[in-house]
């Protein structure tokens, strides 16, 4: 049996890829949630905003083929209408033009949608949540694998950022140093985020021809978009805060955001039927802090990643790992993929 740990994107598509094959598995989460750093929050409205993983591109085509495989929709981020800047948060916004940009795009139905439809297509009693892997043990015909409670497998599969494995897992005989030292040293997206939306009953931006997007230097705000659905029928902001309003609490960083908001957009924009946050820093199965300080994507996509260990049975997957898009939703979909087909191969 093959082990999966980690029930984000690379792990559940691997999963997906496996259970095709007849090849039997299990995934080992430690959240009590699928999805990783995809989680897609509901408010009181119904109104779908993305508190993790959200947009992609044109070239991310590993994402594009999978959606598509799975008969997923997505739609092009609404960017009509004039940009609002601010120098300063507590200054009114500046009404901008900004030159075309290239298109960006969103799930249907937000990007849990990925993971849920992924999540349907596999035997419920083969993904265990709440199942925090401490212990990597491997023996001479076994893998022996203790986290709430002990697994046997023949092979690995670490598809959780590398700096959390690094730092949170015990492997017995001790992974090369090089691999632990590249590790601990990488990069893991979206650990340093702090994602903000408010929902609102109409999307009030429209009437002054506003695109809904914001930017400004300092924050707590740093840009912002408008998140309303493919429908047009729910209607939200959302956007990225300034790192550095992680030392507030919630409820500064709230009162905060409101009265920027207010400044920028109007007393409109105070108004709104849910606020909602996520500060990745403060997710202790994605955030591991670093000394030195490591810059954005640094080390995502080391070559040390593609290799196997303990004579092919252990597997790094992750979109930290992949060697196309690391960082972003498509490498993760590229390192599922690439891990599916080592396995299947190897089968």
């Amino acid at each position: 049996m093959i082990i999966l740990i980690g029930a984000g994107l690379s792990g559940l598509l691997t999963a997906y890829r496996l259970k095709k094959e007849g090849i039997p598995f299990k995934i080992l989460e430690a959240r009590a949630r699928i999805g990783g750093r995809i989680n897609t929050v509901v408010g009181s409205d119904n109104t779908p905003v993305e508190m993790g993983a959200t947009w992609f591109t044109d070239q991310h085509q590993h994402l594009h083929a999978l959606l598509n495989e799975l008969r997923i929709g997505y739609f092009e981020q609404s960017m009509a209408g004039s940009v609002l800047f601010q120098n300063s948060p507590n200054l009114p916004a500046e009404a901008i033009q900004i030159p075309p940009q290239a298109p960006s795009y969103r799930i249907s139905g937000g990007t849990s949608h990925l993971i849920n439809t992924l999540y349907a297509a596999l035997d419920k009693e083969d993904i265990l949540l709440s199942q925090e892997v401490k212990e990597i043990h491997f023996h001479q015909t076994s893998v022996e694998v203790m986290a709430n409670e002990t697994f046997e497998a023949s092979k690995i599969v670490l598809a959780l950022p590398p700096k959390i494995w690094a730092q949170k897992l015990s492997f017995s005989p001790p992974l090369p140093s090089n691999l632990m030292d590249t590790a601990v040293l990488t990069h893991t997206w979206m650990e340093d985020s702090i994602k903000v939306a408010l929902s609102y009953k109409e999307p009030f931006w429209e009437k002054q021809k506003l695109s809904g997007m914001l930017f400004c230097n300092t924050g707590p705000v740093t840009e912002f978009y408008d998140h309303s659905n493919h429908e047009r029928s729910t209607f939200a902001l959302c956007g990225f805060i300034n790192s550095y309003f992680k030392r507030m609490t919630y409820e500064q960083r709230k009162a905060s955001v409101i009265m920027q908001l207010q400044n920028a957009f109007g007393v409109e924009a105070t108004s709104f039927l849910d606020y909602t946050e996520c500060v990745w820093s403060e997710e202790k199965h994605t955030y591991e802090s670093s000394e030195p300080e490591l810059f954005p994507h640094q080390n995502n996509g080391n070559p040390i990643f593609k290799n196997t260990f303990y004579d092919d049975r252990m597997i790094i997957s992750s979109s930290e790992s992949a060697a196309h898009s690391p960082g972003y939703m498509d490498g993760a979909v590229y390192a599922g993929n690439v891990t599916a087909k080592k396995l299947i191969a190897a089968n």
